[in-house]
Order: C-alpha cells, then structure tokens, then sequence
C-alpha cells in the first residue's frame, strides 16, 4: 500500500515538472522596421510601422495566447504603457512573428522604446532600442501676427508674439491641438537661434522671428510666417483703410488696420468704442477714427479721417424762402450723381409726379429733395427747406431794438412797420458791427435772419438803415439776445 502510494507522488511531481516545463517561454528583444517615426493622418492610416519578434519554444503557446506591443511614454517608462497593436488568439504560433500598427495621435517625443507581450503564458520580451517619434497632427503652414509682417516695442519695453487662434481666413492654427510644443527661432548667421518653446514669445531684441511645430527632427510644413520686430523709434505706422480713403459705404464695412502691438482701443470722433479692442475695426461710417496702441512700455495714437464717396449737390435756394400770395417759385438741383433719380416732398408727404431736377412751390410748407445713385457707389443726398408766407404784423408801428433769434418762434425775426415791408419800394439794410453788410433788399418780408442764430457770452449788434421811397431815411441798432 506504502508502495503504491509513493508511485502515485513521483508520477504528479513529474507531470507537474512537465507541465511547467511546457509552460515557460522567451521572447527576444523586439526589431523594428524603422529609426524614426514621422507620422501624419495620411501615412498612419495604413499601419506602415512594424515590429517582428522571436520566441521559442513554441510549442509553450497556448491556443488563446496573443501577442500584444505596447509603447512607452516619450522618457522610455512603460508603467503606462500604450497597446499599439493586439494580434488574435492563437493567430501567431510560429517564429519569427511580426505585427504592423500605427502610432496615437498624441505622440510627440525622442526615447520611445517598444516591448512585445505574450498572454498564455505571459510573458514580456526585453525593451526596444530607444526612437524618436512624432504624430505631425497638424502639417501645414500657420500664421502669427495675423500675417502682419512688423511690429515694434519700446524702449525698455517688450512685444508679444502669439500664435494665431484662430487667425484670419482658413488659417490652421496649431493651437487647435493641445498636445503639441513648439520652437521659436531668431534668424541669424549661420543658424537660426532657439529662443522659446511655449505659444507666445516676448522679444525686447530687433530682429525677425518665426516659430515651428516641435516635431523632433522630422521635416513638417508646420510653420510660421516671418515677422520683423523693430524698436518703436525704428518705425512709423498709419491706420489704412482696405476700401480706401474716402470709401463707398453702401458697398460694406472698410477694415482699418493699426500698427502691430501689444493692446488696441478704438475710438471714433475720441469716443471709446465698445469692444474694439483689436489690430483691426470695421468702420461702416466715415468720421475721425483713432487707435491707441500699446507698444510695450509707450502708448502711440495714430489717426484717419475716413470719409465716404459722395457726389456733390445743391439747390438754388437758402433753407428759409419767403412767398408772397399767389407768387411761384422754382427750385432747381444741381449734382455730380450718375444716372441720378429725383424725388420731392412736401410736409413728408411724396409728391408723386415731382422726379425731375426742379420743382414749381406755389404755396408754403416745408419741403424736401432726395437725390439717389444707384450706379458706381450707391448714395443719397437729402435737402430739406421750408418756404413761408411774410409775416405782416399791423400792430407793429415803431422798429424794434431787440430780437431772440432762438427758434423758439416767438420775436424770432425782426419785424418792422408794413409801410416799409415789400411793395413799397423801400430799402432795408443791415449792418454788422464790424461793418459788413448782411442783408440789402427792397423787399423785405421780417424775415430775418433767417435761421437761428448761436452766440455765447456777448449779444451780438448789428445796425439798420431803411430809406423810403422819397429818400426818407431811419437809422438805428439792433441787439440779439437769447
């Protein structure tokens, strides 16, 4: 029985011994089919890198073994180790075995190494020789600066260039990617010089500057655009207006463009405007446009005056024109407009068959003139005038002294007795105190001035003097007050 019982224990020891035997296995160091890695969407999706591997014995592989390859991170750690590739199980049985696979989209680095792994049994080959490698998720040229080639600081001063996110046009900026670096570089003889590796770089030296995509070695087309920066002394700077100076409004906005710096604040006709706060502003009206910029260390104002393509127009009558009873008047335009069209009111009503250039006014009111171009820069000009029966007050008997020529319509004009109002044949003139003559009629209708009139601090004196028919003549001052 003790017999028996020592038998049955050497037979397990040594199928136990077997079967450890059957389960060991070695797997050599992994070689790959290349040295550098330059990946790209294009090239990584055919799974173009491979790696082969030898193991032995093989018949310690279990039907569900698989191979894995797995990736290091860019300092050659595997303790997060990345799965590239997983082969099916049971599917590699004999060596030498070989996977192909592509690289993930955030690699970016120069000690990458790779190591092979095996399931049943499990197993982990010895580590890659070190590589560098490089998924270029973004291959095309960007822009700094918006493509503005100069820039400029002060003295004692910094500018601030920065990647462009997203900049103006299609630009592809690299900022879209977080996981990219980059390399900034100031051109000198006879090699570039490294100058900063992060998305902005602050320069306080003349020079001209670019920036790269850090992609190791690899050759990429992902780079900047060159820009020359200059002390603030070195450069002068005005606003430009992309539609030209003056520009046609009804065709759209016109870009004013500011000198490259560190800050903007726009301002139109020096009122802050809300907002505009970058190196250009759509202007959709002309006026005195003003930027102030930071050039690091100094402020510079530059100004525009942009002004909008117009034709030039005008009536043949003042704003204010008395009508006698019965009387007609007719009012002719002028203008420089192509192909113009014409359009009269009266009392803001449309005066549907007046569309020609002149009009017939046979009674008072208060009347207007649209003319439109619609051919080359589309524009309109609008005159507004008012015709008025005289005023005849025969309460009035003496010349008056004073006059409020406020608009307020009361003592607005001076108003003087009827015998010497239009009709009598006699002569009215006024007199400035500097003795200019302002008026000279034999048919005044107290009419004037015939607009109000804006005075500060002294009233102003004019002088008056009316001869009569029979050569009578009365003389005299008149004061405006408020």
């Amino acid at each position: 029985m003790v017999k028996k019982y020592f038998s049955c224990l050497l037979l397990l020891v040594l199928f136990l011994s077997i079967s450890t035997t059957y389960s060991q296995i070695s797997i050599g160091s992994p070689v790959l089919n290349f040295t550098q890695v330059c990946a790209d969407e294009s090239y990584n999706s055919t799974a173009p890198f491979k790696v082969e591997f030898s193991f032995s014995p093989q018949s310690a592989l279990n039907l569900s073994n698989q191979f894995i390859v797995e990736l290091s991170d860019a300092n050659g750690s595997f303790s997060s180790a990345v799965i590239l590739v997983s082969s099916n199980p049971g599917a590699i049985t004999t060596s030498k075995g070989s996977l192909n696979f592509s690289f993930p989209q955030n690699t970016g680095g120069e000690n990458y190494k790779i190591r092979v792994r095996s399931t049943n049994p499990a197993k982990t080959s010895a580590e890659s020789v070190s590589f560098s490698a490089y998924y270029q998720i973004q291959n095309s040229p960007f822009s700094i600066n918006n493509f503005v080639a100069t820039a400029s600081y002060c003295s004692g001063g910094s500018y601030v260039l920065k990647i462009d996110n997203p900049g103006t046009g299609t630009n592809d900026s690299p900022l879209k990617y977080p996981s990219l670096t980059y390399k900034w570089y100031k051109e000198a003889l006879p090699n570039p010089i490294l100058v900063g590796t992060t998305t902005s770089l602050s320069v306080n030296q003349p020079g001209t500057y670019y920036v790269e995509t850090n992609y190791g070695s690899c050759t990429s087309n992902s780079y900047s655009n060159r820009v020359r920066v200059d002390s603030a002394s070195v450069q002068i700077s005005n606003i430009t207006s992309s539609k030209g100076n003056p520009f046609c409004a009804s065709q759209g906005a016109t870009t004013l463009t500011s000198q490259v710096a560190n800050s903007y604040q726009w301002y139109l006709d020096d009122v802050a405007i809300n907002g505009a706060t970058s190196i250009t502003y759509d202007a959709n009206k002309a006026g005195s446009y003003s930027v102030k910029v930071d050039l690091g260390g100094c402020v510079n104002t530059s100004i525009i005056n942009l002004q909008e393509i117009q034709f030039n127009s005008s009536i043949n009558i003042p704003d204010v024109v008395t009508l006698q009873e019965g009387e007609s008047k007719t009012v002719i335009a002028t203008t420089t407009a192509i192909n113009p069209t014409f359009q009269w009111f009266k009392n803001g009503i449309i005066v549907p068959a007046a569309t020609s250039n002149s009009y017939d006014i046979t009674t008072a009111g208060d009347y207007s003139l649209v003319i439109n171009q619609a051919t080359g820069c589309a524009s309109t000009k609008t005159f507004n005038f008012t015709f008025k029966y005289p005023i005849i007050d025969a309460s009035v008997t003496s010349i008056p002294n004073l006059i409020s020529p406020n608009g307020d319509d009361i003592n607005d004009t001076w108003v003087i007795p009827q015998e010497y109002l239009g009709g009598t044949n006699t002569e009215v003139q006024i007199i400035s105190a500097s003795g200019k003559q302002v008026l000279k009629t034999d048919n005044y209708q107290n009419n004037w001035p015939e607009s109000s009139m804006d005075f500060k601090n002294i009233n102003p004196v004019f002088y008056y003097i009316i001869t009569t028919k029979d050569k009578k003549v009365k003389k005299g001052s008149i004061t405006l007050i408020k």
